[in-house]
């Protein structure tokens, strides 16, 4: 008998369908919204997405990149971060903080950057100077962020990941507003210094052993209030179905 339920349940769960993103609705969204938009978004078994490799300076979602980067450095990864490691960090991730990005590239270095980024499968990515005109694609940024924890060394592994679990209450729009419920948000936010020329997400959604990777990226929005609003609703609309989903693959 037992044998026969745990048949049935699988058979069940089989028949389910996969959860996948709402491409279109998505898609019809970003066409009423001024500029430019490119998305993607990536699972274990599949990826979607609109003008995905297209090139956009990274702004901020460049300083999730650098946390990586520094927490694995050699003489890093194995001990103890200090409290002056920690004060440049937390303030880099959670607030955003510009200098304290600075500080950290300097650490890491952008000959290191440039070849984590390639061994991250991170094909079109270009450090350029200032680190905001860096350049990114949706693609790429979904490579990376679909198994982000397990690119953190186990040492910092959940001190990286409260970081960007713990982003500054002013600075949760877009997908910070939408994200499903049952489901953990990790994320960074980049945009141009208030004046709509960037507004961009990236995030990891995870419950359970099930994870998706997401990135939007706009381009001249005019302001940074319609950017969060693009954000929002390209985000609403791509992760709909996700809170009552049963299974991503």
């Amino acid at each position: 008998m037992l044998g026969l339920l745990a048949t049935a349940a699988l058979a069940t769960a089989t028949a389910t369908p996969a959860w996948h993103p709402d491409t279109t609705a998505a898609e019809a969204f970003a066409a009423t919204r001024r500029g430019t938009t490119s998305f993607a978004v990536r699972t274990e078994c599949g990826e979607w997405g609109r003008r995905q490799d297209a090139h956009v300076p990274s702004a901020s979602v460049l300083k999730a990149m650098l946390l990586v980067a520094e927490l694995r450095r050699a003489d890093v990864r194995d001990r103890a971060l200090t409290t002056q490691e920690k004060a440049l960090l937390s303030p880099m991730i959670r607030r955003s903080d510009n200098d304290a990005a600075t500080r950290v590239l300097g650490l890491v270095g952008g000959a290191r950057l440039t070849r984590d980024a390639r061994i991250w499968g991170m094909r079109a990515f270009q450090l350029r100077s200032p680190w905001g005109l860096s350049q990114i694609t949706a693609r790429d940024q979904t490579r990376f962020w679909l198994h982000l924890d397990a690119r953190l060394p186990p040492r910092h592994r959940a001190y990286g990941l409260t970081l960007l679990r713990t982003i500054v209450p002013p600075q949760r729009w877009g997908v910070g507003r939408v994200a499903p419920r049952g489901w953990t948000l990790h994320f960074k936010g980049g945009w141009g210094s208030g004046t709509g020329a960037v507004d961009h997400q990236v995030a990891l959604l995870t419950r359970g052993t099930q994870r998706v990777a997401l990135a939007i990226m706009t381009t001249s929005q005019g302001t940074h209030l319609y950017g969060q609003a693009s954000l929002e609703g390209i985000a609403r609309r791509l992760l709909s179905g996700l809170a009552a989903t049963q299974r991503v693959c």
